[in-house]
């Protein structure tokens, strides 16, 4: 599900261009018949009209949040259900409540949902009605059931945001050292990882290098957070979360216990957000024996990642 749910978010580039600075919802015919109704955090109840849907683009502010309006550059952590709607039929494709949120750009592809996120606060339960030209256009999405004909209808609840330069917020109590990387960093800015002159480790290696006041993290649970990942051979970068010259960066979202490499699974429940800590990940706790090709990781390679934790949320009842 949650594979479908981000996969959703991501237009075909063909869509992005038939909108530009937004547009009204006036006349949006039956689209504005479409109905939610329930709590914030919980699973919708939708009801969409057995009838074709209208051109317009509808937004609606179902739930009115007491919390920071979404700024253009932050991503906000959501909770999603997302239905196509089809002639006079309508189906879930995805939904992520009761399971794990996901991380919604303010300057989401989809330019009918930018439209419907901007100017909302944190706290709003937002619902959008999308034709083809305000979502994935005349082409649709095959990957994920979307024709160049149907409507997608979108109830999104934003539960926080977060800047692209997002960072642990505790103690600084370590920069590594020793048998294992030093790490050093400017405030807002990637960590500098620097690698000894010394074999790695065989086993996981858990270092704290902020020390953060939340909670502690558990398997099951989503996670934010800032990372940045360097191959112990080679010593350089090869992933990264943090804005650079090339990209403008983008905390990442991810469901604790399963949808990581074990390194990350094995390494992280007990930290307290708003820590930085550092993973030094042997092969058998990163990507195995086949390494990663496209990352340019060999079988026999360490890697090193310094994780920020920038919050945790438990799924939803």
């Amino acid at each position: 599900m949650r594979r479908t749910a981000a996969a959703l978010l991501v237009p075909l580039l063909a869509s992005v261009a038939l909108v530009g600075c937004g547009s009204s919802s006036s006349g949006a015919s039956a689209n504005q018949s479409v109905t939610v109704s329930g709590s914030f955090g919980k699973s919708p109840n939708v009801t969409i009209p057995k009838q074709d849907a209208g051109s317009k683009l509808a937004v609606k502010t179902e739930i009115q949040g007491s919390g920071p309006v979404l700024a253009s550059t932050n991503t906000a952590l959501a909770n999603l259900a997302i239905y196509v709607w089809s002639g006079k039929t309508h189906k879930l494709l995805d939904s992520t409540f009761q399971s794990a949120p996901q991380l919604v750009p303010a300057q989401v592809g989809l330019p009918g949902l930018a439209t419907a996120l901007k100017g909302a606060k944190m706290g709003s339960r937002i619902l959008a009605v999308l034709p083809p030209k305000y979502g994935y256009g005349t082409s649709g999405n095959s990957q994920i059931g979307v024709s160049g004909s149907d409507t997608t209808v979108w109830v999104i609840d934003l539960i926080k945001q977060f800047a692209p330069s997002a960072s642990a917020s505790g103690t600084h109590v370590s920069n590594g050292g020793g048998a294992l990387p030093t790490v050093s960093a400017a405030s807002g800015t990637a960590p500098v990882i620097t690698i000894p002159k010394t074999s790695p480790p065989s086993k996981l290696a858990v270092t704290t290098l902020i020390k953060g006041s939340g909670p502690k993290i558990a398997k099951g649970q989503t996670i934010v957070a800032q990372y940045v990942a360097v191959n112990w051979r080679t010593g350089k970068v090869f992933n990264s979360t943090w804005p650079a010259a090339t990209t403008a960066g983008q905390p990442f979202a991810f469901q604790l216990g399963g949808q990581v490499i074990p390194g990350w699974n094995d390494g992280l429940p007990g930290v307290t957000v708003g820590s930085r800590v550092m993973l030094v990940i042997p092969p058998a706790y990163g990507y195995g024996k086949a390494g990663n090709s496209q990352a340019g990781i060999k079988g026999t390679d360490t890697l090193v990642f310094v994780i920020d934790i920038l919050d945790a949320e438990s799924p939803t009842a």
